[in-house]
């Protein structure tokens, strides 16, 4: 049975009642998509939040560490 034979098949009130039904399982996968791809977007960026995170303080380190060095402070 093709699309066509299940139209004429139907009347006109349970295929509106389908069309509603598939509107909905539509609108409910869209949502689940986007949450889903937000997800992962936040966690991905959370990942390169902390390794940004983790260079800056390494950075600030390192030139405290220079600063220190080229006026002859002795490092605490």
């Amino acid at each position: 049975m093709n699309s066509h034979d299940l139209s004429v098949s139907l009347s006109a009130q349970e295929l509106n009642r389908l069309h509603d039904q598939a509107l909905r399982q539509a609108h409910t996968l869209r949502d689940d998509a986007i949450d889903d791809f937000w997800r992962g977007a936040n966690a991905a960026l959370r990942g390169r939040l902390s390794s940004a995170q983790r260079a800056v303080v390494r950075l600030s380190h390192r030139l405290q560490r220079h600063q220190q060095l080229r006026s002859g402070t002795p490092a605490a």
